[in-house]
């Protein structure tokens, strides 16, 4: 059995295809993980460089470098140098055949079908081709590895983000404050009253005013004489 069974490559702003190999696997353990896959996909931006995601019987790994991201399907026997040499030389080839001005107006998935049998071409010689003849670039990929390790998810991290993106969030409840009253001082009660003291007279005040303003002006002294 191949060790790398299904790669493409992705925008990593939106997770939109751009191109894949063929698939000829249709499992329910691998149709699981190319959902999950995709999933992943819109996730990318949040894991720049390489990472993998680890299953029961099938890991992805992912790496992206500006907008593009090349993601692969593979057994668990795969090594890890060889998956991350094999979707460098992917990320390599496409962006050598497409410009960034090119990707970036891409509007539909698989836009670059034509890329689709460069992908198959390059998997198959990576599945076919001996460690040994890969030695030299396998060994750079583990030095780069060790020196900078990917960063390491579970399949099931992808369902929890799924979730999320879906707007199942998860609420945590948690209990109301307990507020504590606390007695009232000497000086507080002293500003108290002083308080309502003031309003008293302010509203006598007023009261004071309205009055004032409502009283009419008398008339000059006298009335107008007889004819």
């Amino acid at each position: 059995m191949s060790m790398i069974l299904f790669a493409c490559v992705v925008r990593v702003r939106d997770g939109l295809p751009l191109s894949a190999s063929t698939d000829f696997y249709h499992t329910q353990d691998f149709l699981e993980c190319r959902r999950r896959l995709k999933t992943l996909a819109l996730r990318l931006a949040q894991y720049p460089g390489r990472g993998s995601a680890e299953g029961r019987d099938f890991n992805i790994h992912f790496s992206s470098l500006r907008d593009v991201a090349c993601m692969a399907i593979c057994s668990r026997q795969c090594p890890v140098a060889m998956a991350f040499s094999f979707l460098e030389t992917v990320w390599w080839e496409f962006t050598a055949s497409y410009d960034t001005t090119c990707i970036g107006l891409a509007s539909r998935p698989y836009a670059f079908l034509e890329f689709d049998s460069i992908i198959q071409n390059v998997k198959w010689h990576f599945n076919h081709v001996s460690s040994i003849q890969m030695e030299s670039s396998l060994e750079k990929i583990q030095e780069e590895l060790e020196f900078q390790p990917p960063v390491v998810l579970t399949l099931e991290d992808t369902d929890v983000a799924n979730g999320l993106m879906n707007g199942h969030t998860q609420i945590h409840l948690e209990p109301a404050p307990n507020f504590r009253m606390e007695p009232v001082t000497a000086l507080g009660v002293l500003s108290l009253i002083l308080n309502i003291m003031c309003a008293a007279l302010n509203l006598i005040r007023g009261i004071h005013l309205a009055e004032h303003s409502l009283q009419k002006p008398e008339g000059p002294a006298g009335g107008a004489g007889e004819k």
